[in-house]
């Protein structure tokens, strides 16, 4: 158990490149128009951003002689991340709401059709379905430090993209604004998901999991968002999102 603590020491400090990543692809989406979004976009901007901070300070209070500590915030962290998979799931009727404001006013969206909406909606189903799988697998494991953390490390992986996204696509979208509307917004995306995969890869190359079931899982979804533009304009999937997500 020591040699795991001694392991994991610095793992508090590496968990804050994710978190200033996050940050970072947020900021302008989500300070940009603070006052002009809904109350689910706060609280689960809010969520999401305290339980990246639980990454960074739970590491750090088991590897320096707080285990107390650590375990009642463990506790507390459940509920956060239940908070971040509930709101993030509740607030997928916006994405359909969207879709048809996309259809109603294309002048206004540009390149962002319908599709890209279903598509959205499509792919984060499958990332809170698999941060809810890995929260629950880190709960099993809680008494294996090594399992235990891993699990719990990789969810900042899973739920990243769309944070991240938006932001390099931001950034995508205002260096080629003269193209408007003709810009490839998918273009962005995959750039976003080699960047995560890629941070994915380097945290297990260096903490040994690079085979370890979690890291499998968050390549895996990470790799799937690559399907969001033909998911999202697939009939049958549109179709079934709309029967599914109702307001």
């Amino acid at each position: 158990m020591a040699t795991a603590i001694n392991k994991y020491k610095s793992l508090y400090l590496w968990m804050l490149i994710p978190m200033i990543f996050m940050q970072l692809g947020i900021f302008k989406d989500y300070w940009g128009d603070f006052s002009d979004n809904a109350w689910s976009v706060h609280i689960h901007y809010w969520t999401g951003t305290i339980w990246y901070l639980y990454l960074i300070l739970q590491p750090y209070y088991a590897t320096h002689g707080q285990i107390s500590r650590h375990r009642t915030n463990g506790i507390i962290g459940m509920f956060i991340a239940g908070g971040v998979c509930l709101t993030a799931l509740s607030m997928m009727n916006r994405d359909i709401v969207t879709t048809e404001k996309a259809l109603a006013l294309p002048e206004r969206f540009g390149p962002f059709q319908q599709w890209f909406f279903f598509g959205v909606a499509a792919v984060e189903i499958v990332m809170m379905t698999a941060f809810a799988f890995a929260i629950i697998k880190s709960i099993i494991h809680r008494k294996d430090i090594e399992n235990h953390a891993w699990w719990l490390i990789t969810t900042v992986f899973l739920i990243m993209m769309p944070a991240l996204g938006r932001g390099i696509q931001g950034v995508y979208i205002g260096i080629h604004m003269k193209e408007w509307p003709n810009i490839n917004i998918m273009t962005p995306i995959y750039y976003t998901q080699i960047l995560i995969i890629g941070m994915l890869l380097l945290g297990a190359w260096k903490y040994e999991k690079l085979k370890h079931p979690a890291t499998w899982l968050a390549v895996g979804v990470n790799l799937f968002i690559f399907l969001l533009e033909p998911l999202g304009r697939s009939e049958a999937m549109q179709t079934f999102l709309k029967a599914l997500i109702k307001g």
